[in-house]
């Protein structure tokens, strides 16, 4: 029944009833329920089955080496996270605003989110100062994050690789402007493969 919830979600129904999740898994609507005591304890359920499998499927994450080796890393990771299961985060943000387990699930998994570029980004994040170092960190995390990666995927209709490229240049352009002295790192690239999920 997770995995049919799941499922739907992928396929476009990002509010599945418990009669389409139950037709999906195979079972009948009472069977649902004598799992789950309502759809709110599934999506939380479904929320969990999806944190693992996206964990299992991401790379290590780098940080050691020089900027253009972290970021490169950095986006293989980032791409996979926000392609992976796409629908499932769509979901999970349109069920928070009704569901108080949800909503900690997708702020625990923005404030990771946002870990992880204070940790590959902590070279220059110090170079930034006590006075750059929170806005720059706030800059990057805006840059990077699922709702940026969405307007990049969805509105501006780009492939996989060329928000990969743009993201990369954003990120490079904040470094920029908040640490100089990390601006002798690589120049924008034009087109880097994520090497993640499909580009279409």
């Amino acid at each position: 029944m997770v995995d049919a919830l799941l499922t739907l979600n992928e396929r476009g129904n990002l509010r599945p009833t418990a009669r389409d999740i139950a037709a999906e898994a195979g079972v009948s609507l009472r069977s649902l329920y004598v799992h789950f005591d309502d759809l709110e304890a599934l999506f939380v359920a479904a929320s969990h089955r999806h944190a693992e499998r996206m964990l299992e499927a991401l790379p290590p994450m780098v940080l050691e080496g020089d900027l253009g080796c972290r970021l490169d890393a950095f986006m293989v990771r980032r791409a996979r996270i926000h392609e992976f299961g796409a629908g499932v985060r769509r979901a999970a943000l349109l069920q928070a605003p009704f569901s108080p387990v949800l909503q900690q699930a997708v702020s625990t998994a923005r404030q990771a989110l946002r870990a992880e570029v204070k940790a590959c980004f902590a070279p220059e994040l110090a170079l930034a100062g006590d006075a750059g170092r929170d806005r720059l960190l706030t800059a990057l995390d805006i840059a990077t994050n699922s709702m940026t990666w969405e307007s990049l995927r969805s509105s501006q209709n780009l492939t996989v690789d060329e928000a990969v490229a743009q993201v990369r240049d954003m990120v490079l352009a904040f470094i920029g402007a908040w640490a100089p002295a990390a601006t002798d790192a690589p120049a924008p690239a034009t087109n880097t493969p994520a090497d993640t999920a499909p580009s279409g």
